[in-house]
């Protein structure tokens, strides 16, 4: 019998007595961060797909995490029906490894958080979460190490430390993200840890500080919403944008060697991106998402709130002047974020129908109306670049245009006669003129924001709550609707067009 070349060689290498040098240990991480929607986005992303990808990985007989970089429980249009419950069930299907929660997490309230975290059946790392007692909160850990044929594995995790800011964590306590992740690597290492894995929701100048200070050899983040992978040498961080469109699977080579008493440690990373167009969708999990968006369209039947006067949300009156429904959505998003004004673009209303006056107003009405998925955001304004704001909405008067204003808390009076750019005779706020010169807050949408329909005085603001923090405009106006019982909003004079 022949023997194979590899055979031959370890039995001349053992014979010599020279030491066999072992294979590096395969370990793959797969992560997914911002994972809001249960079904896919134009043939990427959703569940379905990320099963998919998941099986295959550990189906290929190496080691793997998967692991979730925070940021799911809302905002999406189901969790403004259970707060996010849908989610923890379907990643306890997909069987997580690591999750770390981002700021949206507490969107609900910190009772809401802690309910839907004890129904979790995955690890949740939080290094920098404390109760209102200082304490690790149930069912939290703050890291861990794990042993992969011998080689040890340092993981931890830390949320959002801007969380309190931008959402509804109550007496929550949280650390600094970035201390966090210091203080838990050097513990990983005291406890043997031969390489770290830090899980982090963090902003991007916070990811990039830790980055350059080398805390963990691995960075695992979400929050930012980017496609990335980012390595130097000595440390690697990746991201999978959002969604699941894309999902970032970093293969770690890692190399542990002992040899007279004395052990040296070596890894090396390989990055895939994977584009889940390109992965056919897991039935199972595909059965799963159905029963979810049969149980999704039920719930978007229902009523809201009556209406006691008409709404018309034609293209050509949204466009084009004050309406009974722009008023009702600039009046939300100003609810919704204890703005001093709200203001919202014309074209973003789709409808283009009308609805009696007695008839039931329903969650579908507002996604008919609202099909964007555009966020709530806050910023903080300049008088002057407001008054730019609204002299570019009412620039193309009297014809409509997607990005005429719809407004609350102003009232304006138009001189359509003036050229464009000088329209605004005059511009009421919180009974006194609008002053160029101080500032107020202001609550949008964040297509506006990102200098949409020409509003490129916006990104201009100092933004108090971005897109990553806000709600859905949708869920935003369904509250404020079911919490009035009654839709009464009607033009009141907020803008005033002489001719």
């Amino acid at each position: 019998m022949r023997q194979s070349p590899l055979i031959f060689a370890l039995t001349l290498l053992l014979a010599s007595g020279l030491p066999v040098q072992a294979e590096p240990v395969k370990l793959s991480i797969v992560e997914v961060n911002d994972f809001y929607q249960m079904s896919e986005t134009s043939g990427r992303g959703g569940f379905a797909r990320l099963a998919a990808v998941v099986k295959a990985e550990r189906a290929a007989g190496k080691h793997v995490l998967v692991v979730h970089a925070g940021d799911t429980l809302s905002p999406s249009l189901m969790s403004g029906f259970d707060q996010g419950a849908h989610m923890v069930d379907l990643f306890n299907v997909l069987v997580l490894d690591a999750f770390v929660p981002g700021n949206h997490e507490f969107d609900f309230g910190k009772d809401s958080y802690l309910k839907l975290m004890a129904s979790a059946r995955f690890p949740i790392f939080a290094a920098n979460l404390r109760g209102p007692d200082g304490k690790v909160l149930p069912g939290h850990q703050d890291h861990t190490v794990i042993e992969v044929e011998g080689v040890k594995v340092g993981i931890l995790g830390v949320t959002l430390d801007e969380s309190p800011i931008i959402s509804s964590p109550g007496d929550l306590k949280f650390g600094s993200t970035y201390d966090a992740v210091a203080t838990e690597a050097k513990a990983l290492r005291a406890e043997g840890a031969d390489i770290v894995v830090a899980i982090a929701h963090s902003g991007i100048e916070n990811d990039w500080r830790m980055f350059n200070a080398h805390l963990a050899e691995i960075m695992v983040l979400g929050h930012s919403h980017d496609l990335r992978v980012e390595y130097d040498g000595k440390g690697a961080m990746v991201e999978s944008g959002a969604d699941g469109e894309f999902v970032v699977v970093t293969d770690l080579a890692l190399d542990k060697q002992t040899k007279d008493g004395k052990t040296r440690f070596s890894w090396h990373p390989n990055f895939r991106i994977i584009d889940t167009a390109g992965v056919a969708p897991d039935p199972d999990m595909a059965a799963k998402i159905k029963v979810y968006e049969a149980e999704l369209s039920k719930e978007l039947d229902v009523p809201l709130a009556v209406l006691d006067v008409p709404l018309d949300t034609h293209e050509a009156v949204s466009r084009a002047g004050e309406t009974a429904f722009g008023n009702l959505v600039a009046d939300a998003l100003r609810a919704a974020t204890n703005a001093d004004l709200g203001l919202t673009n014309g074209g973003g209303i789709r409808g283009d129908k009308e609805y009696a006056a007695g008839s039931q107003f329903t969650r579908k009405d507002v996604l008919t109306e609202l099909p964007f998925g555009n966020q709530t955001v806050l910023v903080r304004i300049r008088g002057a670049d407001l008054l730019a704001a609204l002299e570019h909405g009412l620039d193309k008067l009297p014809a409509p245009t997607g990005h005429f204003p719809q407004v609350s808390g102003m009232t304006i009076e138009v001189d359509a006669s003036k050229p464009a750019g000088s329209r605004v005779a005059k511009a009421i706020i919180a009974g006194k003129p609008l002053d160029p010169a101080a500032s107020y807050t202001l609550a949008t949408n964040d297509y506006l924001l990102r200098g949409g329909d020409g509003y490129d005085m916006l990104p201009r603001a100092e933004v108090l709550r971005d897109a990553n923090a806000g709600q859905l405009m949708a869920n935003d106006v369904m509250v404020f609707a079911r919490k009035q019982g009654h839709v009464s909003a009607k033009v009141e004079g907020r803008i005033l067009i002489v001719k």
